[in-house]
């Protein structure tokens, strides 16, 4: 822990405070504040007319596989009021959504609040909602449940998974979905939370609204770089929080080398704000000048990849935002499964090599995999190159949909 930064200082101990109250703690209050759980049969569809979903605490990715949720959501209650909890980082994923009516935005940090913040928000999540839903399938926020139960509302809806140490069951919820297996899409069990009341939906896509203004700012970035409606456009996107989810700056450089020079594709390339070495290596590869971007909201990324013809991408949450915009895309994984992780949809190829390895993926995978993506078709306008000739390249699995 660095000790000159007061920031991370009351970051590390709040932590240990709060392993210890889920340790120590949570035994006792549930014998306080216990719920007592009622069945759906006993819940008044009819008085249900305002809905709060709970996922501040999990990553980009895992809210946008949650999405279909709040689809269902609308489509079950149509005239409802949908409300969403959400970090920072997610808020503006959530903005302009048609099925959610209103974003609470909850600061990680503790001293990120102002007076004036922190009432807003008490107003906004004490307003009177019948149902509160936490989507706790890939972690169990105390966080998150202590703001359900603060909500006041008449249902309290949430997963038996994850019991915290202690505790005979997740006692801030009265109505409580059966734990379902891991072994199933991340989408799919965050349906499950909400099918426990009758409540589904047939499309499964992930979503991100993009406003005029979104588009509008895709549309004079590409004009200002010379790019047209009839030039054929990629993205390469060569970053990820993980290291182990990183495909190697090499075989990006190779296929951007390719698809420029074989099939006449202008490439757009772009990397976090921590990965500027990421960068440095992949543009020191190449035989040409790609369109970088940089330095623009994730809102603006959004709306220029739903521009592009396709998009390679690392298993990571930009991934997740490419295909909430209905991006092409080809993306690359190591460690986890896609097959539970993937983006749901015939438009998205999963890529994953020999023992979960991204190394033994190779460019000329991922160009064939892009060659049956595309519409029309890309057409090679000379003989292949010699950095295409991938001889005895380790066999890798694919996952359509």
């Amino acid at each position: 822990m660095n000790f000159r930064d007061p920031e991370k200082i009351l970051l590390h101990w709040w932590n240990r405070f709060e392993q210890f109250f889920k340790r120590r703690g949570l035994a006792v209050l549930e014998r306080i504040f216990v719920r007592e759980v009622i069945t759906p049969a006993m819940v008044d569809p009819a008085a249900i007319r305002r809905i709060l979903v709970i996922r501040q605490h999990d990553y980009l990715g895992d809210f946008l596989l949650a999405t279909p949720v709040l689809r269902a959501l609308r489509e079950r209650f149509p005239h409802a009021h949908i409300g969403v909890l959400v970090r920072q980082y997610t808020a503006g994923v959530a903005a302009h959504n048609p099925y959610i009516d209103e974003v609470l935005t909850f600061e990680e940090h503790g001293w990120n609040w102002t007076p004036r913040k922190l009432w807003q928000f008490w107003r906004q999540l004490r307003r009177g909602w019948d149902l509160t839903i936490v989507l706790n399938t890939v972690s169990h926020s105390l966080t998150s449940d202590i703001l359900a139960s603060l909500s006041r509302a008449r249902y309290c809806l949430g997963s038996a998974e994850r019991i915290f140490p202690g505790c005979s069951r997740n006692f801030f919820y009265n109505l409580i979905a059966p734990a379902g297996s891991e072994n199933r899409h991340q989408t799919d069990r965050n349906l499950d939370i909400v099918r426990y009341l009758g409540i589904d939906t047939s499309d499964h896509s992930e979503n991100m609204t993009l406003t005029e203004q979104d588009r509008g700012f895709a549309a004079a970035f590409l004009q200002h770089h010379g790019v047209s409606h009839k030039d054929r456009l990629v993205t390469m996107h060569l970053g990820a929080g993980k290291i182990n989810n990183r495909w190697p700056i090499a075989q990006f450089a190779t296929l951007s080398n390719l698809l420029y020079q074989d099939y006449a594709v202008k490439i757009l390339a772009a990397w976090g704000p921590q990965e500027t070495a990421l960068g440095e290596q992949y543009l020191q590869a190449l035989t040409f000048t790609p369109i970088i971007l940089k330095n623009v909201s994730l809102r603006q990324f959004a709306a220029v990849l739903a521009q592009t013809e396709a998009y390679v991408c690392n298993d990571t949450g930009v991934m997740h935002v490419g295909a909430a915009v209905g991006a092409k895309l080809v993306a690359i994984f190591g460690p986890t499964d896609p097959e539970f992780w993937k983006p749901k949809g015939k438009q998205i190829v999963a890529l994953r090599g020999n023992n979960n390895d991204c190394a033994a993926v190779t460019a000329e995978h991922v160009l064939q995999a892009l060659l049956h993506l595309i519409f029309p078709p890309l057409e090679r306008r000379k003989p292949a190159s010699p950095a295409s000739a991938q001889e005895g390249t380790p066999p890798v699995s694919a996952t359509l949909s």
